[in-house]
């Protein structure tokens, strides 16, 4: 098992990997680095570490191979880095399976702002239900392990994707607007551009099989947000 606090940090640019690997680890991370993407890969899955700092630019595969590749496999959070300041990569990061995304340069004191809340999440999403189990007609979602079923099989769902529908099944009924969503999940003030909430609404609804251009599980609220539609059964 790995430690609570054990990082990859996926980066080949030497003294910028140096500078973030110890400011981490003077604040109580346990750091290995990787500097290529392709031993990356089985380091993650085999290491199976609490977070994942990954760059884009790799030699070997680059980042967002690297993310598709262990997302299946690895459950813990991916913070994608990039020095290229374009929008399509955060959709594209999010898209396949991260959880955050940080553009360069890197200011390690948002970064540790950033882990630490993902890190916390999934201890205070269980110890806020009595019960163990959230039933939502044929999805139940059993808060001990963490784990997802929609009648009756499980489905594979990252740290953020369980956090988001945890929260709709919490409000099942209730209309969630972005920015509650965002502050709930993240711990940061929505800025009103972050498009992270409706690209894991659209991975939900893709593995709950909810039709996404006529969702009867996940509803959209037009210039609200989102529901989670409460059904018997």
């Amino acid at each position: 098992m790995a430690q609570e606090n054990s990082l990859i940090l996926v980066e080949d640019d030497a003294p910028l990997a140096r500078m973030v690997s110890e400011f981490l680890t003077q604040n109580g991370f346990t750091v290995a680095v990787e500097g290529n993407g392709t031993l990356a890969v089985e380091r993650i899955i085999s290491g199976q570490p609490a977070a994942v700092i990954l760059d884009i630019n790799l030699p070997g595969k680059d980042g967002f191979q690297i993310c598709r590749e262990v997302r299946s496999r690895y459950d813990g959070t991916i913070i994608i880095l990039t020095a290229r300041g374009d929008e399509i990569d955060e959709v594209v990061g999010l898209e396949i399976g991260a959880d955050d995304f940080m553009a360069k340069p890197v200011r390690p004191r948002a970064l540790l702002a950033r882990l630490n809340t993902h890190l916390r999440r999934p201890k205070n999403v269980t110890q806020e239900v009595k019960t163990s189990k959230i039933s939502v007609g044929a999805v139940e979602i059993e808060t001990a392990n963490r784990t997802c079923r929609l009648a009756g099989d499980e489905i594979e769902l990252t740290t953020a994707e369980f956090d988001l529908l945890f929260l709709l099944a919490k409000h099942a009924g209730e209309t969630l607007s972005r920015s509650h969503l965002y502050v709930e999940l993240n711990g940061f003030r929505y800025d009103g551009l972050d498009r992270s909430i409706d690209l894991r609404v659209s991975r939900l609804r893709k593995k709950l099989k909810d039709d996404s251009s006529r969702p009867q599980l996940i509803k959209s609220v037009r210039g609200v947000g989102y529901m989670l539609a409460k059904r018997n059964g």
